[in-house]
């Protein structure tokens, strides 16, 4: 009886742990079963202040455009993921792209979270997938990525055919294009609370309206491990091509080397 009571007590107070299982920055907890894993690595967040009455417009009714000190916010990302497959497959099955996002900042239900105008993904095959299974606007792009003496090389070009994504351009719109070098400049941090870098990078849901409501997915990740960053822009067209207003001034940089996260499947938010 005694030897059995033991093993019982040792099964209760077996710690249960999930290394892919981290809170919401806002101390809330996923709400969908994550069932990618991926790594991110060597990217960066460049971050422009805009007018958000320029900005409201490109942004579905459904979703509230989130404001700071009165400015709305465009963020160019260009980053590499590694190790991407379904969490728990072998390593053989997984597989790296290069990606470019532009997003703002809104709200849904006042949940924080962010709105795609363009995703562009190194592989046409992922292009594809992801393009024809959810409504983010995924397109396929040319990719070069390179690293020397610190200095991270970035360029990418939106194929013309977009490989079973969803192309929204014509022979003679401007080519989608973002060519930079950046590179981090000063120590790792962990953005606080009601600084402007929590709120530009510390968010874990994204939102895509559709005929029938919202779709909603998640990400999920410890902290982001920043460093201040610094950025040469030799070409970007990506507010250009996305219809948005062009922003002035220097932007805002962060520069991340690497943090492992892990992704759901986007879903239907039912309606209240």
């Amino acid at each position: 009886m005694t030897d059995h009571n033991n093993r019982q007590t040792r099964r209760r107070i077996r710690p249960r742990t999930d290394p892919f299982r981290w809170d919401f920055a806002d101390g809330s907890t996923p709400t969908a079963p994550h069932v990618a894993s991926m790594t991110w690595r060597d990217g960066s967040f460049v971050n422009w202040p805009v007018d958000a009455d320029a900005l409201r417009p490109h942004v579905p009714d459904q979703l509230t455009l989130e404001t700071r000190d009165g400015d709305a916010w465009l963020s160019v990302l260009p980053f590499v993921l590694t190790k991407v497959g379904i969490r728990g497959a072998p390593p053989f099955t997984r597989t790296a792209v290069a990606e470019l996002n532009v997003r703002t900042y809104v709200r849904y239900r006042g949940d924080p979270g962010l709105f795609f105008f363009s995703i562009d993904v190194g592989s046409p095959l992922i292009a594809a997938i992801v393009g024809r299974t959810t409504r983010l606007p995924v397109y396929h792009a040319h990719m070069r990525v390179s690293a020397d003496s610190g200095d991270v090389l970035f360029s990418s070009t939106r194929s013309q055919t977009a490989a079973g994504a969803r192309p929204r351009f014509d022979e003679d719109a401007p080519r989608a294009r973002f060519d930079a070098t950046y590179r981090p400049d000063g120590d790792v941090f962990r953005p606080e609370p009601d600084t402007l870098a929590h709120w530009l990078v510390e968010r874990r849901r994204l939102y895509a309206a559709e005929d029938r409501g919202v779709l909603t997915g998640e990400i999920a990740h410890e902290r982001w491990p920043l460093r201040p960053g610094e950025v040469t822009i030799n070409e970007n067209t990506m507010f250009e091509v996305n219809d948005l207003p062009e922003p002035t001034g220097d932007p805002v940089v962060y520069y991340c080397d690497e943090l492992p996260m892990t992704g759901s499947i986007p879903r239907r938010l039912r309606e209240e």
